[in-house]
């Protein structure tokens, strides 16, 4: 689709204040096109445009993204933000910003092109101007601390299953970390030693699970905590502290999995690996809990949304 037309579609979007979506496909296969065209009307090769709820947007989505191959698709549909709607891409250079409040397709140019750019493109007064402006800027200041945290564990289930090793990072004036395995009177289950390379031995060298949960509850306080899938954690450590007849964790906490999926709709899942792939954070997820935690404070810097409300 031209930018142009990009253009109009999005002033349609704004005008009529109805869910109203529209699909663009690029090297898509025959068969995803003729399903696209049982749900919506193509009124160009490639552009799909249909008015239908959430759901069907959403089965649409995962129709397109099983179905596209190495095609590239990018998706408009109305949301509730200040301009009335929201890109979103896949397997595309181009990227979905927000400029200002206004949602746009941003598309990447070559480190020649950018320079080339930026030679023509500004004088030597502004570039003392830029200069001037950026000297006197200062880095924000976090003004409230919050801790990242992660969990390895000896399966899914946070009744049966036990935590064997906590990672964590306070981010604040001063960052600071703590980690530690966690001594169980169970054998580690074979897949679970696969993942994360830790050993029954390992485990019988950390310490006492009660010890470890209060360390943890100390070095957080009353901070908000942040995770991916945080759920998943807050739930094994509430059952630690259960076990210990003490009461829940109360803390604020914020799912870093969420806002990834509110900024990247068309992932293909959104297992902590295919995320930071998908931002460009060229890093093997070890699933070891304090590297894990570091690689979620990798993340978290790319989400813009998140990062406000953190640094708030």
């Amino acid at each position: 689709m031209t930018k142009k037309k990009m253009l109009n579609m999005a002033y349609l979007i704004k005008r009529t204040k109805m869910p109203l979506t529209v699909i663009t496909l690029k090297n898509s296969p025959p068969s995803l096109r003729g399903d696209l065209t049982k749900w919506m009307q193509e009124i160009s090769t490639g552009v799909y445009v249909g008015n239908f709820n959430t759901k069907v947007r959403e089965e649409l989505r995962d129709r397109v993204v099983e179905s596209v191959g190495s095609g590239e698709a990018t998706m408009t549909y109305a949301a509730r933000n200040e301009i009335g709607y929201k890109f979103q891409t896949h397997n595309s250079d181009k990227i979905p910003i927000d400029y200002d409040g206004i949602p746009l397709v941003f598309t990447p140019t070559s480190p020649k092109e950018s320079k080339k750019e930026n030679k023509l493109g500004f004088s030597k007064v502004a570039k003392m101007r830029k200069a001037n402006k950026y000297s006197r800027e200062k880095p924000q200041e976090i003004i409230k601390p919050y801790v990242i945290i992660d969990l390895e564990t000896t399966g899914l289930d946070p009744i049966n299953d036990r935590i064997i090793e906590i990672g964590a990072i306070r981010i604040g004036k001063e960052n600071k970390e703590y980690s530690t395995l966690i001594r169980q009177e169970t054998n580690i289950p074979e897949k679970i030693r696969d993942l994360t390379g830790i050993s029954d031995e390992d485990i019988k060298k950390g310490k006492k699970e009660e010890i470890a949960i209060n360390e943890l509850i100390d070095f957080i306080g009353k901070d908000t905590v942040v995770g991916y899938n945080i759920n998943f954690d807050i739930k094994f450590i509430n059952e630690a502290l259960k076990r210990q007849e003490k009461p829940k964790i109360k803390n604020m906490t914020y799912d870093v999995m969420k806002y990834v999926k509110n900024d990247k709709l068309f992932l293909e899942n959104y297992k902590l690996e295919t995320v930071v792939k998908e931002y460009g954070i060229n890093e093997t997820v070890p699933h070891r809990a304090l590297e894990d935690a570091r690689i979620i404070k990798k993340l978290i810097g790319k989400l813009d949304k998140l990062n406000k409300i953190l640094e708030n």
